[in-house]
């Protein structure tokens, strides 16, 4: 396993802890661009009471705006697969590589993943427990508000 994708994922895991510790729900990103963090977020639909808040979509607006070359160099980060929003986003500004911490803890990551290999944006998946982890025990303990940040 590549140690740099480790260690940009353990910013967006960070990320994900400081929405944790906010209240709200503990899923992180980050945007790397030439080795170099250019945009980084976390999940603040409960903090900011903001729909459209994801932890990519933080990480999008942190970046700030950008000319669209710069992101087709880029490599996105997230602590969990991405939803269609957060997807079509990655797809629009046509972002080449997304590496995931996990996709177990979201039921049928299947669409999105989908959406985004047939856009050209190829996935890594590092599948790792502190991911897995983190979100489960928010899961267990949060359902009701999880399934409101999923639409169920």
């Amino acid at each position: 396993m590549n140690n740099i994708h480790i260690d940009y994922m353990n910013e967006a895991i960070i990320e994900a802890k400081i929405g944790l510790d906010e209240g709200g729900i503990p899923i992180g990103s980050v945007i790397v661009y030439k080795d170099k963090i250019i945009g980084r977020g976390h999940n603040q639909r409960v903090q900011n009471s903001n729909p459209l808040m994801h932890g990519e979509m933080d990480a999008f607006q942190n970046a700030g705006r950008l000319d669209t070359l710069v992101y087709k160099e880029c490599t996105i980060y997230s602590t969990l697969s991405p939803c269609i929003m957060c997807s079509g986003t990655i797809v629009h500004y046509k972002i080449p590589l997304l590496v995931i911490g996990e996709n177990e803890t979201v039921k049928d990551t299947t669409f999105c993943e989908d959406f985004l290999i047939e856009n050209k944006t190829k996935i890594i998946n590092l599948d790792l427990n502190e991911c897995k982890s983190m979100m489960n025990s928010f899961i267990e303990n949060n359902e009701k508000l999880w399934f409101e940040d999923i639409s169920i």
